[in-house]
């Protein structure tokens, strides 16, 4: 299926039902006085969170979502039934906000989470609610309020853990692959990845998380330059990017601790609050070259960019270190949760 992570929608809710001008005309009452009934209330438009669908693509076909009207009042004050509310599925993770005013109506982070974006109309009063001591017998009614209708422009940010950042053929596909059941493309050609990819990483039986890739990076991206910055909004929920670094570049002119230093300027200029995410460094590849020129490559380029923080040294393509990135990954979101936790 293709992957669509926005979308616009029109949302109306139904409309009130009329109340209703009615006079109680029964046998040996001369004087039965008003009895009409207050109309339905419309129903309301809600969006609902379902983590059994995981995009937007559904509303490509169906962009106009109507709640029902509620009915009109009838005699003997009988009320009009209220109309049935709309509920809209959507993946866990959609952004929801005015289209036209760009204001921020709700975030959907959890199964089931209900958010209400258009209320239903109120209903019309009946000739009842007008009577009174000096008027006995009123003929006034009040028309039911038409419903709310909003534009929306829904926006899908994939819920992860930890966020996969590089350029492209830097490995990251592979190393997903390597370390989840996920299974996106991998190719020897720029550019493979061309959708967000999830995958679960399980550590042991008990401990998991959450593993994001999104399109390679290029220089000039924040401006629109290549794919990646069309799904960077992915990483923006992730609680620790792995930066990967090709250690064996294609091009021999190609310096891997350049290459970091044009992402972390696309990141700068594409969300400063993206690019204070904690961000380990993982130098992949390792399996072209022999295993000292590996590590001394590494430590060149950690030299390089004056690099403090946490650094692997990993082969993707044969497993190698992978497992011990994946625990030290796996510790560090138990660390972090359990200093959360009050």
């Amino acid at each position: 299926m293709r992957f669509v992570d926005e979308a616009t929608i029109t949302v109306t809710g139904g409309k009130g039902g009329n109340g209703c001008l009615a006079f109680r005309r029964e046998k040996f009452i001369p004087f039965g006085g008003p009895d009409g009934g207050d109309g339905g209330d419309g129903g309301s438009v809600y969006l609902v969170a379902d983590e059994g669908l995981s995009t937007l693509s559904d509303f490509r076909y169906q962009r106009q979502f109507n709640a029902e009207s509620g009915q009109a009042g009838a005699g003997s004050n009988r009320t009009g039934r209220s109309g049935a509310d709309c509920d809209i599925k959507v993946p866990v993770g959609t952004v929801v906000r005015d289209a036209d005013t760009e204001e921020l109506i709700g975030d959907l982070t959890r199964h089931g989470q209900r958010l209400k974006v258009a209320a239903g109309g109120f209903h019309g009063l009946g000739n009842t609610r007008y009577k009174s001591s000096i008027n006995r017998a009123p003929r006034q009614t009040s028309p039911g309020k038409p419903g709310e209708q909003r534009r929306l422009a829904l926006e899908l940010r994939l819920l992860a853990d930890v966020g996969l950042l590089g350029a492209p053929n830097a490995g990251k596909s592979t190393l997903l692959s390597a370390v989840s059941q996920a299974r996106p493309k991998v190719a020897d050609y720029p550019f493979t990845t061309l959708n967000p990819e999830l995958g679960v990483v399980e550590v042991d039986r008990l401990r998991r998380f959450v593993m994001a890739d999104i399109p390679g990076l290029i220089e000039g991206s924040a401006a629109g330059a290549g794919l990646g910055t069309q799904f960077l909004r992915h990483l923006s929920r992730t609680r620790l990017l792995l930066h990967l670094l090709d250690l064996a570049p294609a091009d021999p002119a190609s310096k891997p601790a350049e290459e970091a230093r044009k992402i972390v300027a696309e990141l700068e200029a594409f969300d400063p609050d993206l690019a204070a995410l904690p961000r380990w460094l993982v130098l992949n590849k390792a399996d072209l070259l022999p295993a000292d020129e590996a590590h001394e490559r590494a430590a060149a380029v950690a030299t390089e960019l004056d690099w403090d923080g946490p650094l692997f040294v990993i082969s993707a393509a044969t497993g190698n270190g992978c497992q011990a990135l994946c625990e030290a990954v796996m510790q560090h979101l138990e660390q972090n949760t359990a200093q959360a936790e009050p």
